[in-house]
């Protein structure tokens, strides 16, 4: 059975990494690949009563990720359809994509740590296509933005899910990760960044043209600046409901959409029809990629078997045994995480190290968490956040591995040594 479920997965990873050339969608592969995965768990499993309960666990967690995304996406929406980002590209002055890059990249950094990777994705993908009418200058900044945004939500407690995993866990304190794994994020940020900036050195800005039909629908000034105020004050709360609520992320997101909902209505209920409609949160669930949010549910329903059947607590065992150093596993598991969700490696980790041998806070714990943060940019389907790019700016998994990967390794490894070296300067 587990030889079985190795071999589907990596079907279905090479089909989906193929997708351009087999012309096969990346959402159907993901979704075969899920069905397969789970009907030869059931079929080796002599308790169905078991394996339908850790399916029923899948489908709870999946969903909590699937709401939040949909619901931060629809936000984006409303706030796009209001031109609510109009409230930050027109203070922006450069003419030069050089100087946009690094402005972008270190937003991004900073945005994440306090909102969440996934969210702060979504937000500076959309502002970017407000900023930039060729494709390809785009695609690579959306790579530079999933880098930015893993690197981001390292040093946070709340800007990743493994980061908060840590943290909820007892593993990492939220003083002693930012104070730790800040300069270490900056690196793996930095060097890519610098890289992609001076590529792009001579360049100039070219804008997209304005949709005057949009306009007409985009209401007034005050509209367009509470709109965005609201939405993103949204965003900004969801950490802060989590916090005080102790309630998932998602349960924060949906309150909030509710709200946006709320105000959308009565701001343009005396508006004409056809208005009402186009700046309607309505309208803007219907812009929202589907396909995007079900590639997302075949990817977490497939990685699930691989931890529900311990094939990653295995390999997280024969690591230890092979390798021995801890520097040197970690940097492994950050590695596998580009190819496996590095949630269940995370809680691998946390299973196979003991807090009484690793208390709060230890050498440890804090190189997990960026190795598993920062590892996943390497391949675009290694990070939630690099799965919303990819759907929102239709990013081939090769384009990216040709384009990208080289760079978020040369970050992954500058930052992961200049950990190496703050910790022995310090200790």
């Amino acid at each position: 059975m587990l030889i079985s479920l190795v071999v589907v997965f990596v079907i279905a990873y090479a089909a989906i990494a193929l997708e351009h050339p087999l012309g096969i969608n990346k959402s159907a592969s993901a979704l075969v690949g899920a069905g397969l995965m789970w009907c030869i768990y059931a079929l080796g499993m002599d308790d169905p009563q078991l394996v339908g309960g850790r399916l029923d666990t899948t489908v709870a967690a999946t969903a909590q990720i699937v709401f939040f995304l949909m619901g931060a996406m629809t936000i984006v929406e409303v706030v796009d359809s209001h031109h609510g980002f109009d409230v930050i590209t027109s203070r922006i002055r450069t003419s030069r994509l050089s100087s946009l890059m690094w402005l972008i990249g270190i937003a991004t950094f900073f945005l994440s740590a306090v909102l969440d990777n996934l969210t702060t994705t979504i937000v500076m993908i959309s502002l970017t296509k407000k900023l930039l009418d060729q494709a390809e200058d785009r695609l690579h900044f959306a790579g530079i933005i999933v880098l930015a945004a893993n690197a981001g939500g390292a040093w946070s407690p709340i800007g990743d899910v493994t980061t908060t995993m840590l943290w909820i866990g007892g593993q990492i304190s939220s003083t002693g990760i930012m104070q730790a794994m800040f300069l270490p994020s900056l690196v793996n940020l930095l060097v890519p960044l610098a890289i992609s900036a001076y590529a792009l050195r001579g360049r100039g800005i070219a804008a997209p043209q304005r949709d005057d039909q949009q306009d007409a629908h985009a209401g007034s000034g005050f509209e367009r600046a509470l709109m965005f105020s609201l939405g993103m004050g949204i965003l900004v709360a969801v950490p802060v409901f989590k916090t005080a609520t102790h309630l998932p992320p998602f349960m924060g997101m949906l309150f909030g959409l509710g709200l946006l909902w709320l105000v959308g209505e009565l701001l343009h209920r005396d508006k004409e029809v056809e208005c009402r409609e186009a700046l309607s949160l309505t309208s803007a669930l219907q812009r929202i990629d589907l396909s995007a949010i079900i590639f997302f549910i075949g990817i977490l329903l497939a990685v699930a078997t691989l931890e529900h059947t311990h094939i990653l607590s295995a390999l997280a065992a024969w690591l230890e045994r092979t390798i021995g150093r801890q520097d040197l596993i970690v940097v492994a598991l950050g590695l596998l995480s580009a190819i496996v969700d590095n949630v269940p490696l995370v809680a691998a980790a946390m299973g196979m190290y003991d807090l009484a041998q690793y208390p709060l806070d230890d050498f440890l714990w804090h190189f997990v968490a960026y190795c598993a943060g920062t590892g996943g940019s390497i391949l675009i389907i290694g990070s939630a956040a690099g799965v919303a790019a990819m759907s929102l700016e239709k990013i081939q998994f090769i384009w990216y591995m040709r384009k990208i990967s080289g760079l978020a390794l040369l970050g992954y490894f500058a930052g992961a040594a200049a950990y190496v070296l703050q910790y022995r300067l310090l200790h």
